[in-house]
């Protein structure tokens, strides 16, 4: 019995690494640096591209003119694309309340109609249709989302979601969801989740530090299909997961903090 459990836990843990902000301007420095670690320990991340980014504090950033040959090479090497936003432009405020995951704050989907959130998720994907890629997966910036923001993206055909509260990805709303829990690397004694890094705001100290958790836990980084593959609609899944929504909820784990780690 002792040996089943153990069995289940090590085979219902690990971490996907999840990238925000990847755009034609950033820390190129950083993202080259990181793209380096992911291929010397094979690992494949998920990389939240900006289809259109008019953010100002990223447009201060260098620019590559490559940008879009890049992402296509990285689609081709395994690397998961996901669509982060828009624009990345927070244009609503939004209480807890008003917001599905009640974060709150700036937003560029909560509060908008559905037929702006529509438009935007159109636009966005759009524009990866352009570049040839295809898009399966979305998270919006600031973590910030209502219903329309579910059904704007289920009437452009995306049904999959790197956002979330509980230990292990689940279905809800007809949505798939993986739960994204830290903006640090932590890796959880139990449970399936993505990190949430921010590469334009590190230094060298901060990826010595990605390297060693990536090599203090190398064997439990999965890949998005692997961490898709662990939804389960069994009684005791359905519980655990439940529960620790619950809680998590509550404890509002990890959303104050932008870098870091546990090593």
């Amino acid at each position: 019995m002792l040996s089943k459990i153990k069995n289940y836990i090590t085979d219902n843990t690990g971490i996907l690494i999840r990238i925000d902000d990847i755009a034609e301007n950033m820390n190129w420095d950083v993202m080259e640096k990181s793209e380096l670690l992911f291929e010397k320990y094979s690992i494949k991340p998920v990389l939240g591209v900006i289809p259109n980014n008019k953010d100002s504090e990223f447009l201060a950033y260098p620019k590559k003119n490559d940008f879009w040959e890049r992402v296509r090479k990285w689609r081709n090497m395994g690397w998961e694309i996901a669509m982060h936003g828009y624009t990345h432009v927070y244009d609503k405020m939004c209480k807890k309340n008003d917001d599905y995951f009640n974060y709150g704050g700036g937003s560029e989907f909560t509060g908008h109609s559905l037929e702006t959130q529509t438009l935007r998720v159109k636009n966005g994907l759009k524009k990866f249709e352009d570049e040839k890629i295809k898009i399966r997966t979305f998270f919006a910036p600031n973590q910030t989302y209502d219903k329309n923001t579910f059904t704007a993206l289920k009437n452009c055909g995306i049904n999959e979601i790197m956002d979330g509260y509980g230990l292990m990805p689940y279905t809800e709303n007809d949505i798939k969801f993986i739960p994204q829990l830290f903006n640090k690397v932590i890796l959880l004694p139990f449970g399936i989740q993505s990190t949430k890094l921010h590469l334009n705001l590190w230094k060298q100290e901060d990826l010595d530090n990605f390297e060693k958790f990536i090599i203090k836990n190398l064997n439990k980084i999965i890949t998005y299909d692997q961490a898709l593959q662990k939804i389960n609609n069994n009684f005791f899944y359905k519980f655990i997961n439940t529960l620790s929504k619950k809680i998590l909820r509550l404890k509002r784990i990890g959303i104050n903090k932008r870098v870091g780690y546990n090593v």
